[in-house]
């Protein structure tokens, strides 16, 4: 967490009351912080609601954006650049002219350039402009013609629209952000890059690319999404001390798992434990060739806690298997692939799918499988691409299993969606369908549950697509599952693991370097940071 550099308080009339508790600014995510997520909608009575209760005026509010983002940038070392302050005219414009008077008061080299009508500028805007107009020349842009030359050494200080966008950028505004797109200066967006929805798809639209995002409050949606990785950068998330009574009571639909809610879930160990206490796990996994997958997931649900796990595999894994997990149980099923297998009863858990391949027998027995067995199972690779080649199969998935598919297996299982956005509500809508919980695999994880609540994860890395690394959270969540994990625990858990374990590897290997049998390895580190 990074110290604040406090703004002084200046005799210009400006309200820059600051102080290190306030704000606070913290690293990417925050590990100790409620985990709502919010609609732009929500943010902005947020911003009501404190202002009407702790009876401070809506520009206190901008003034307290603009010190934050400022104490960022005196923080990163940019304060010997030139700035040049892109501003629309509604109150993120307001937060970036405010932002343009605490480095002018703190001898910075400052351009500001304006696009829009002060007849349609909001209150807080105007002020700020007023104040500013004191201070320094105010550009105002009507045309390309009138664009500022941007240099390598610029940083851009981006404030045309936050999360007040109700429309794709058009006209000169889009002409600015194509500008400041072609440059190569240093560009930092206030709250959300412009011509970003704030929680809507903005595959359409011309959008800033920023290099940082200084973001107020709370995290965007929009910044959660693949589809916008190339807009956003480093995204940094300012606190500017918004009412948490609001926070508290709001209801939202959307939350980051953060270590303080792993923590609850986590359940320490009674030191008179022994095996039986922590379930007995079962996995279907495994087939010729394809046995790293099965090794991969046993591995994982043994280092995961749980008490026994029986593998149930084919005749030319059995040996693979027996030595490559000496602590699992194994039971041969077929020859080069599982070819039956019904009786799941002596079982906590059951996992399904790493490495079985697509044999055309696998899929009367797994059929057999979804009928028979009343408990959740875990589904994943292979046995969700059997079950997406007979849609009819989705009805038999016993109510709160999980399945775990990567984009292109959603995809096969619930049909094509135009972006992350349509993607994320058909998740909402096939988990309720359903009665499952899909874990939607990806940079910030979707859990979306039959509960209505869907959950963005907040570990791991770019190191962990890499083969096998599915199979480990397979077994991963297995394993919590025989341990008396809720359905919903163990995915909130199971992935929050897997991704700090890969975070552990990745420090140690590097991104690059890092292989599937690194998360496995790390698992243990990642315990204990939430125990």
């Amino acid at each position: 967490m990074l110290d604040c550099f406090v703004v002084p308080p200046r005799n210009d009339g400006s309200s820059l009351a600051t102080c290190n508790s306030l704000f606070t600014i913290r690293a990417t995510f925050i590990k100790n912080s409620a985990v709502k997520l919010f609609s732009a909608t929500q943010l902005k009575q947020w911003d009501a609601y404190t202002i009407a209760h702790e009876h401070i005026k809506s520009i206190d509010l901008m003034e307290r954006a603009a010190a934050g983002c400022f104490n960022w940038i005196i923080e990163n070392n940019f304060r010997d650049r030139t700035f040049k302050i892109f501003c629309g005219n509604g109150n993120n414009g307001g937060d970036g002219l405010a932002l343009a008077r605490m480095l002018i008061h703190n001898n910075c080299r400052v351009y500001v350039y304006i696009s829009g009508s002060a007849v349609s500028a909001s209150n807080d805007f105007t002020i700020n402009l007023e104040r500013l107009r004191s201070l320094t020349p105010v550009h105002n842009i009507e045309s390309g013609n009138e664009f500022a030359a941007l240099e390598n050494s610029d940083v851009i200080i981006e404030a045309l629209f936050g999360t007040g966008l109700n429309r794709p950028p058009g006209g000169l505004v889009k002409e600015i952000i194509e500008h400041i797109n072609k440059s190569k200066s240093t560009v930092i967006s206030l709250d959300v890059p412009g011509g970003l929805f704030a929680d809507m798809s903005s595959v359409e639209n011309t959008v800033i690319r920023a290099r940082y995002t200084l973001t107020f409050q709370r995290l965007k949606l929009a910044l959660l999404m693949p589809e916008n990785q190339e807009f956003f950068g480093e995204i940094t998330v300012i606190n500017i001390g918004l009412d948490k009574t609001f926070e508290e009571n709001e209801n939202t639909f959307y939350e980051l798992s953060d270590h303080k809610k792993i923590k609850k879930i986590y359940k320490p160990r009674n030191a008179f434990s022994h095996k039986g206490n922590f379930g007995h796990a079962c996995l279907l996994a495994g087939s010729y060739g394809m046995m790293g997958a099965a090794t991969m997931a046993a591995k994982a649900c043994l280092r995961s806690g749980a008490g026994k796990l029986t593998c149930i595999t084919c005749r030319q894994g059995y040996e693979i298997m027996q030595v490559a997990v000496p602590e699992a149980m194994c039971i041969v099923s077929g020859n080069k692939h599982i070819e039956n297998w019904e009786d799941l009863t002596l079982y906590d858990s059951v996992g399904v799918g790493p490495g079985l391949g697509l044999y055309p027998s696998n899929k009367p027995w797994l059929t057999k499988l979804l009928k028979k067995y009343s408990g959740p199972f875990m589904l994943d690779a292979d046995a969700l691409t059997l079950i997406s080649e007979n849609k009819k199969l989705l009805a038999l998935i016993p109510r709160h299993s999980i399945i775990t598919p990567h984009p292109k297996e959603f995809e096969r299982l619930f049909g094509k969606t135009k972006n992350n956005f349509e993607m994320l509500k058909l998740a909402i809508k096939k988990s309720l369908e359903h009665g499952i919980y899909i874990v939607l695999k990806g940079h910030h994880t979707i859990i979306a549950t039959p509960d209505k609540m869907t959950y963005f994860n907040n570990t791991g890395n770019a190191g962990m697509a890499t083969g096998g690394s599915g199979d480990v959270l397979t077994g991963i969540i297995t394993g919590l599952l025989a341990q008396g994990y809720s359905p919903c625990n163990a995915c909130l858990l199971g992935v929050y693991i897997h991704g700090a374990a890969g975070d552990i590897a990745a420090n140690k290997f590097s991104k690059e370097a890092m292989i599937a049998g690194d998360i496995i390895e790390c698992l243990g580190e990642a315990f204990r940071e939430v125990s």
